[in-house]
């Protein structure tokens, strides 16, 4: 367990030192925004283009992980989505949106500098692209589908998901991820200036997002919504690490450290942006709600799960 501790109490001491300078005035609320913007649109980009250019395409682009992933993934989205709905008498769009809460991590901010630890930096980074791409083009995409469908006066849903599509094609990583997988294919060397520029951006990533997860935190509250946010909780933090788990057993990608780097993304919060998603449709301040509480208790349950990866499945711990 101190070996598993050693892993997350870094991560998180980050994490706190990020919330302290948020609660203490020294970065206000836009100063986060900046931090993140960068992250996503620079330093992340530059991550994922520098772990695909420099390997195969076959070594990178493992089937099994993707299928494994979005199994799992899917699974976990569609049984919370289910009980909102069916059990719970939760609107279509708010069900919706507990699906996507419990079953899309916040692969880049906080499972990467993670898995880093637990995988190595080779196999963490080949992880967080297909993890990427299963968040981009199916679990994003389809939950904003079936959310603007379950409001009134939405548009059809083929033309929602092609705008969906549309916007996502923008998106840095997912340019990043396609000019990586063609420098791969066609051969071209990346090296010198360039590639000590961009390796240089893609090392800030990890440090960077954690603060920038900390100082988002500040000013988040969870009163009067707590067995909603509970259940998105415990479905991201129990259920979707259970399921990917589950499918890497039965699906299992043929490096041992990319079936550990998996259950790793997946034992993340929801990603950050959550919240920001859910604005539009006016249940921002629940998301926000959820995603505090699970960015809190993860830290128990992430050290738990490291702790079982070892020990039971033989995998890198």
């Amino acid at each position: 367990m101190l070996q598993t501790l050693a892993i997350t109490g870094p991560i998180y001491l980050v994490i706190a030192l990020g919330f302290l300078a948020g609660r203490a005035g020294t970065f206000t609320k836009l100063d986060m925004r900046v931090l993140g913007t960068y992250v996503v649109k620079f330093a992340l980009p530059a991550l994922v283009f520098t772990a695909l250019s420099q390997r195969p395409v076959g070594e990178v682009m493992n089937g099994r992980y993707v299928l494994g992933y979005a199994i799992g993934s899917l699974i976990v989205m569609l049984g919370a989505f289910g009980w909102a709905w069916r059990w719970r008498g939760t609107s279509f769009t708010l069900s919706a949106l507990f699906g996507l809460g419990s079953s899309s991590s916040n692969s880049g901010f906080i499972g990467y500098p993670i898995a880093i630890l637990v995988a190595g930096p080779s196999s963490a980074a080949v992880g967080l692209a297909m993890c990427m791409l299963v968040e981009n083009l199916l679990m994003i995409p389809l939950t904003l589908v079936m959310a603007d469908t379950g409001r009134a006066g939405a548009g059809k849903w083929h033309r929602i998901l092609v705008q969906s599509l549309f916007q996502l094609s923008r998106n840095p990583v997912i340019l990043a991820i396609g000019g990586g997988l063609v420098v791969s294919l066609v051969g071209i060397p990346i090296t010198g200036v360039l590639a000590r520029s961009i390796n240089m951006l893609a090392m800030s990533s990890a440090a960077v997002s954690l603060f920038v997860i900390g100082g988002t935190l500040v000013g988040l509250r969870t009163k009067g919504m707590r067995r909603d946010v509970t259940t998105v909780a415990f479905g991201k933090l129990v259920l979707h690490p259970l399921a990917v788990g589950l499918m890497m057993w039965l699906l299992p990608p043929s490096d041992s450290t990319l079936r550990a780097a998996a259950v790793v993304f997946a034992a993340t919060p929801m990603l950050s942006i959550y919240p920001i998603l859910a604005q539009r449709y006016g249940f921002d301040e629940m998301c926000a709600a959820a995603l505090l509480l699970a960015t809190v208790m993860s830290f128990a349950s992430i050290s738990v799960v490291l702790w079982l990866l070892g020990p039971i499945l033989g995998w890198a711990a």
